[in-house]
């Protein structure tokens, strides 16, 4: 878009963003960036490609799932201006537009950020959007409101240096109870409320702390390492594990990059010693939560203040004086979408929305809803609904017809019977086969057949278009992904099925073991065949993942294998659902994948880029982050003298050791004395680079690092033009290698 518009109201640092990415597209589009470079900076700004050629996703990052009103209509208006109208909710609780032009979308962000809405961060290698409970604040079960520590979380590592480049992305997730409704334990850094003793022996707020989990094609539960962590203890220790998931974690095999296969190869107990290590280093020792983020003032306190709770029946007959025809729904939705919260005689009410779709006309019309009877604070559920908060009981009625005219007063939310999906082949470039048409079936399937599983919260359904899980299907007591079967020549999409993932029937999360693959279309069956067997032959009260442990995973892929038989196949068999034509796997490349930059000019560009920022950082007297950029030019500037020797890198660990066996010899520097390492066999790089959790992150330490980095990319740039003039290969861009101009 030429003619960028941004707003006064809108930060600095944002706006520098949206011009840098204006910028940066203007430069891909007139060949000037290598399309994999260009690649890996649009991700980072929340701008991800397609399944359609020409055409991007816009991921817009909403932390632990809030908006206001005000905020709803403004993604609305986008939509309509820059998209397709949609808003797609995720198992993030992030909101998605779809088909949006490259070039619109620096005026997208610029228009969503006038009303406080970023981008940034939302997809690439960095901290994806921070989850919680939606219910956190008004959780009747919980010990406290996890609300200020989630957005803090947000607030801390938005931009922060240590996660800007990691190898891969990591994701956070705070539960407001032991009831871990935000899948704590399938999340790189999971936290569970909770209260208890410090050292004085007060009683103070906490979390119970997992790291190390996640989904996809191996999935991992997250491990334990602590249980209980004292909440101003929380932000430092994420700090410290990011650090070493940066140095340590790997870089080249992006099947191998999570932070769970770190865990895995160092062993908890070595993971828990290299966090210690940098405990020197890291930016704040202790971080004290603060309660009131948003200023909350006197007034809305009193607003909120305790109510005469309503009864069932009192609601119940409200609905029919008011001329409500059809009670029946009405008090499945007052049963299965409503409960009363933690503050007395306040509701709240959640929206079930198939697929996680509404359209912005709807959306607008929500955000009207929401001023006239809830509070200014939406949650967007990780099973893509929406919740409304402080809703008066005298109001129930009045807001169900107001839903109800919206389509959104569809009972059973979080049930059996509200499906969580991804989009699967509509618009991802992994998806193998529709994730939205077998949900539709799915869910019509249990409406006409299963109407109880309206009430049912123990079996959660979830589904993803492929193995990698974006709609969670491992955490599912019964999960689906999308897949394929060959059948002589031929090929026919399939389900893989999964059963006994999520919650047991003790609050313990569990990942699902996949049982059988199975056609496509026979689905519904898969389905009818599991419900029937558990209706018929589970215990009084037994829990579905307790009566599939009983049983076994043998017993149920012997009682599935019939519905797998592809001798009775037809040829409707071949047709994905929603899909006329026949069917043929088509996988495009994953936009979520590590991408290493393959030009040495590039890369020096980028180190040149993190010393400025190191520059930024030092005059503004943020020692610890113009440390760690400083830290990143050395690992930049080497990896780029690595690849003129076709040396593959691969750990940050690894790339300085590739380094001091091919340049070691040839950058020296001098040390002052009070920055020298005790231990003298430390080659001279490796010593600079390893000092950075050595030393508490002082004016004088920074000073030292980020001139020492500034030689050594000197060094890097008369290496590389020694190099080119060696080979008779000087190139006037490569000569300037991105100077600071």
């Amino acid at each position: 878009m030429s003619n960028l518009v941004i707003s006064n109201k809108v930060s600095e640092v944002a706006k520098r963003d949206i011009i840098d990415l204006n910028a940066r597209i203007n430069a891909f589009n007139s060949g000037e960036t290598p399309e994999e470079s260009f690649r890996k900076f649009r991700l980072t700004r929340g701008v991800y490609g397609q399944r359609q050629p020409g055409v991007q996703m816009i991921r817009i990052k909403l932390p632990y799932g809030r908006i206001t009103a005000d905020q709803l209509v403004r993604i609305a208006d986008t939509s309509d201006k820059f998209a397709t109208g949609n808003l797609h909710a995720t198992t993030r609780q992030d909101i998605q537009l779809h088909f949006v032009k490259l070039s619109d979308s620096p005026q997208l962000w610029a228009d969503l950020e006038d009303a406080g809405i970023t981008l940034k961060e939302a997809c690439g290698n960095t901290i994806r959007n921070v989850t919680a409970s939606a219910v956190a604040g008004i959780d009747p079960e919980e010990p406290f409101d996890v609300t200020p520590i989630t957005h803090s979380i947000f607030t801390y590592f938005l931009r922060n240096p240590i996660n800007q480049d990691m190898g891969r992305k990591f994701k956070i997730a705070v539960s407001s109870s032991e009831k871990d409704s935000a899948l704590a334990f399938i999340h790189d850094v999971g936290l569970i409320a909770k209260l208890g003793k410090n050292a004085q022996g007060e009683t103070v707020k906490g979390f119970k702390v997992l790291i190390g989990g996640g989904l996809g094609a191996q999935p991992f539960s997250a491990q334990t390492a602590f249980e209980f962590l004292e909440e101003q203890d929380v932000i430092p220790f994420i700090e410290a594990l990011l650090r070493v998931f940066d140095r340590h974690g790997e870089r080249t095999r992006r099947h191998k990059a999570r932070m769970k296969f770190l865990l895995n190869d160092l062993g908890l107990e070595g993971m828990m010693e290299k966090i210690a290590e940098e405990r020197t280093a890291v930016k704040n020792k202790v971080y004290p939560i603060p309660t009131d983020l948003f200023g909350t003032n006197e007034a809305e306190a009193i607003n909120h203040a305790p109510r005469p709770s309503v009864t069932e029946e009192a609601v119940l007959e409200s609905a029919r004086q008011s001329g409500i025809e059809d009670i029946e729904t009405f008090t499945k939705w007052l049963q299965t979408n409503t409960f009363e919260q933690k503050q007395k005689g306040w509701y709240a009410v959640q929206l079930r929305v198939l697929l996680g779709d509404i359209h912005s006309d709807t959306a607008r019309a929500l955000a009207e809803v929401v001023r006239q009877y809830a509070a200014d604070d939406i949650r967007v559920t990780v099973n893509q609904g929406y919740l409304l908060r402080f809703v008066k009981g005298e109001d129930l009625v009045a807001i169900y017809k107001e839903l109800d005219a919206l389509g959104l007063a569809r009972p059973g939310f979080d049930s059996t019977m509200d499906i969580t999906t991804c989009p699967g082949t509509d618009t991802c470039n992994l998806a193998i086969s529709s994730s939205y048409g077998i949900t539709r079936v799915l869910e019509d399937v249990m409406k006409d057949e299963f109407p109880e599983m309206l009430y049912n919260q123990d079996i959660k359904i979830k589904i993803s278009g492929c193995m990698n899980g974006c709609g969670q299907h491992n955490a599912s007591n019964i999960g689906f992904h999308g897949s394929s079967i060959k059948n002589g020549k031929l090929v026919l999409p399939a389900l893989q099925v999964l059963l006994g993932g999520g919650f047991s029937g003790d609050g313990i999360g569990l990942i699902g073991d996949k049982v059988i693959k199975v056609p496509t279309k026979r689905g519904p069956e898969a389905l009818r065949t599991l419900f029937n067997d558990y209706e018929t032959n589970a215990f009084d009260g037994e829990y579905f993942n307790q009566y599939y442990n009983r049983q076994t995973k043998n017993y149920f892929f012997q009682l599935l294998k019939p519905i797998a038989d592809l001798s009775t196949l037809q040829e409707d068999d071949y047709r994905d659902w929603d899909h006329d034509e026949l069917f043929k796997t088509e996988i495009g490349v994953g936009e979520c994948a590590s991408v290493m930059v393959d030009l040495v000019a590039t890369t020096i560009t980028e180190g040149q880029e993190k010393l400025n920022l190191a520059k930024e950082n030092y005059e503004s007297g943020v020692w610890a982050d113009a440390i760690y950029h400083a830290y990143n030019v050395l690992i930049t500037g080497a990896k780029g003298l690595l690849m003129t020797k076709d040396v593959n890198t691969n750990t940050q660990y690894g790339i300085i050791n590739d380094f001091e066996t091919h340049f070691g010899k040839e950058f020296s520097y001098e040390t002052p004395e009070q920055f020298t390492l005790a231990d003298k066999a430390e080659t001279p790089f490796r010593s600079l680079v390893f000092s950075i959790n050595k030393f508490e992150p002082t004016e004088e330490f920074a000073t030292y690092y980020i001139n020492t980095a500034d030689q050594f990319l000197n060094f890097v740039r008369t290496t590389r033009g020694a190099q080119l003039m060696e080979n008779g290969e000087v190139v006037l861009q490569e000569l300037s290698f991105g100077k600071d101009s």
